[in-house]
């Protein structure tokens, strides 16, 4: 095992997450936002959906989403956007709330992440499937078009 290769990769990810973000030099940020994300959208998958996203997911994006997780046999009704970015901040504990101060903020950073997933680190067919599991407003999140 080549860690060193891990730790490339998982800068490099954060890296894109940053630049997404608009703050480029802050790796923090944009790891507490992945985390806080990852850990939203777990809630919202089946178990099932889970698995086969992380399955595509390089080394450093899987340790972030199964940190800590315990998964229920039922996803979380997390209906709209706003209950989504709610859970982010809930899931950022002592930052999130500093993190993302308006609801724009938590709606523009859930969609960097999201994009950055999506464009670079999972095939177009899994977000297909990703997005059939969704409610149309939490669709929004990874495609910017109407429901």
């Amino acid at each position: 095992m080549n860690f060193n290769q891990y730790a490339e990769k998982g800068n490099k990810i954060l890296n894109e997450i940053a630049q997404e973000l608009g703050f480029p030099e802050d790796l923090q940020l944009a790891s507490r936002i992945l985390r806080g994300v990852l850990h939203t959208l777990r809630e919202r998958l089946t178990i099932q959906e889970s698995f086969q996203m992380m399955a595509q997911f390089p080394m450093m994006l899987k340790a972030v989403y199964v940190d800590g997780w315990k998964y229920r046999t039922k996803p979380n009704k997390i209906k709209n956007i706003g209950q989504f970015v709610k859970t982010v901040v809930e899931n950022n504990p002592g930052a999130g709330h500093h993190d993302i101060r308006t609801a724009k903020d938590g709606e523009n950073a859930v969609k960097a992440v999201l994009k950055v997933i999506k464009n670079n680190h999972i095939s177009e067919g899994e977000v297909k499937d990703i997005l059939s599991t969704l409610p149309p407003d939490l669709r929004l999140l990874w495609t910017n078009k109407a429901p």
